[in-house]
C-alpha cells in the first residue's frame, strides 16, 4: 500500500479495539504494520492487520520493534479501514506488561 492519509483508507467514525496474538510484524516504510489473530464474537479466529506511523517516527517515541514479541497478546485501539476489512489504524498499542505504545502517524488527518 503507498503513503496515504488516514481519511483516505480510515473511517474515523469506526473505533475499535481488537485483543490478539502477535503473528508478524513488517517494520518498514512509509508504515510499519504488525499483525494480530484475534477471536470473534462467533469464536472464529481472524486476522487483523494493524497500521503505524513510519519506524523513525515510532523510534524517536520510544516505540522500538523490540518491544513487539510474536506470539505475545496485544491490545489495539484504532479505527477500521472503510471498506470493513480486518485493517485498521492502530492509534494505541498495549503490551502485556501495561506499557501504551503510541502508534498514531503525526499529522496525518486522524482522531488525536
Amino acid at each position: 500500500m503507498a503513503h496515504h492519509s488516514f481519511a483516505a483508507v480510515f473511517d474515523a467514525s469506526k473505533a475499535i479495539r481488537v485483543t490478539g496474538t502477535l503473528v508478524k510484524i513488517e517494520w518498514t516504510n512509509p508504515h510499519i504494520y504488525f499483525y494480530v489473530d484475534a477471536t470473534d464474537e462467533k469464536g472464529t479466529v481472524v486476522r487483523w492487520a494493524c497500521e503505524s506511523a513510519a519506524p523513525g517516527a515510532l523510534s524517536r517515541r520510544g516505540f522500538k520493534r523490540s518491544l513487539l514479541k510474536l506470539g505475545e497478546t496485544l491490545v489495539i485501539d484504532g479505527y477500521q479501514a472503510k471498506n470493513g476489512a480486518n485493517l485498521m489504524d492502530a492509534r494505541r498499542v498495549t503490551l502485556p506488561n501495561g506499557q501504551i505504545l503510541s502508534g498514531a502517524s503525526a499529522g496525518n488527518g486522524g482522531p488525536q
